[in-house]
């Protein structure tokens, strides 16, 4: 069965199901029942198991066409939603757009990238909020959110945008003084900064050369869970952190800062563009989430236009 006959077969059975008759879907689609009688036959037959019991008062799902009906069903909604998607970009890109993200990520990374937005599109207003707590979209109105790390399931609209990569760091006066670590034993001896929004147990979790995974202790004399106050602390050489390039990157672009055992990986967090319905996404919110999905290429971090 070809593969476009393959989506048309599946919209008849879907019908059928519905309608607990081959004779209604056939009315509805606008078929013979025959044609719909064959279709079912040629499914049935392609995935060697009966769909559909047949008696007297009609037709009902077995329990794998149960589960059958509902893959198809979802398939059909992308589908559909993909027929949609001319009109929803056609429409005009403008009015307010409320967007969310973390502190940090909104003054280094998204401010900079939402001012371009609003030079290619002119009748974009943009009302930006940043919070490092969690947000409720539909409850405080927001269009757009960006998130770091995995999202749990929920109602939302999602897009995957890219990788968040942290590095570990320390000022060149500091390394020059304490000396500079060579492997994760070595961290104990050293002051450690702790981003304490992510690392509140003040565990370090490495990965070595070889793929294996290392968790270390640290201790060390400040904390902080604000970002730009860890990377101040680095930069006066108060000890080693880990901070996420975008944030480290500048400083060490400049040789404020040094990377620090960069043979070892750091977790990195799935970067997210979420708004409040994953179903006919306004033209408004589709043109930035494409816009930033533009923006996170392999090294985004390095973005000239960035905020150091």
């Amino acid at each position: 069965m070809p593969h476009m006959d393959r989506i048309a077969a599946n919209r008849l059975y879907i019908r059928v199901v519905e309608t607990g008759s081959f004779s209604k879907a056939a009315s509805d689609l606008g078929v013979t029942q025959p044609t719909v009688t064959k279709a079912v036959a040629a499914l049935e037959k392609r995935l060697g198991a009966r769909l559909l019991n047949r008696n007297t008062r009609g037709v009902s799902p077995t329990d794998i066409g149960q589960v059958f009906y509902d893959k198809c069903k979802a398939i059909q909604r992308e589908i559909d939603e993909a027929d949609s998607l001319p009109s929803l970009m056609a429409a005009r890109v403008g009015g307010v757009l409320r967007v969310s993200t973390s502190v940090a990520f909104g003054r280094r990374v998204l401010m900079p990238w939402l001012l371009e937005f609003m030079r290619r599109h002119s009748d974009v207003r943009i009302d930006l909020s940043v919070d490092d707590r969690y947000v409720n979209l539909v409850e405080q109105g927001i269009d757009l959110a960006l998130r770091m790390g995995k999202l749990a399931d929920s109602s939302l609209g999602a897009r995957y945008l890219g990788m968040n990569p942290w590095s570990m760091v320390a000022a060149p006066a500091y390394l020059a003084k304490a000396g500079t670590p060579q492997k994760p034993d070595d961290l104990a001896r050293h002051d450690c900064l702790v981003y304490s929004s992510v690392q509140g147990d003040e565990v370090w979790n490495l990965t070595d050369r070889r793929g294996r995974p290392l968790t270390v202790r640290v201790q060390g004399r400040f904390r902080s869970n604000n970002l730009s106050a860890l990377l101040e602390a680095t930069r006066r050489g108060l000890g080693i952190a880990i901070l996420p390039n975008y944030v480290a990157h500048p400083s060490l672009a400049r040789g404020d800062l040094s990377a620090v055992m960069a043979d070892y990986v750091l977790p990195a967090q799935e970067i997210h563009a979420v708004f409040t319905s994953p179903k006919l996404v306004p033209a408004k919110v589709s043109a930035l989430t494409a816009f930033l999905a533009d923006r996170f290429h392999r090294e985004w971090w390095k973005d000239k236009a960035l905020a150091s």
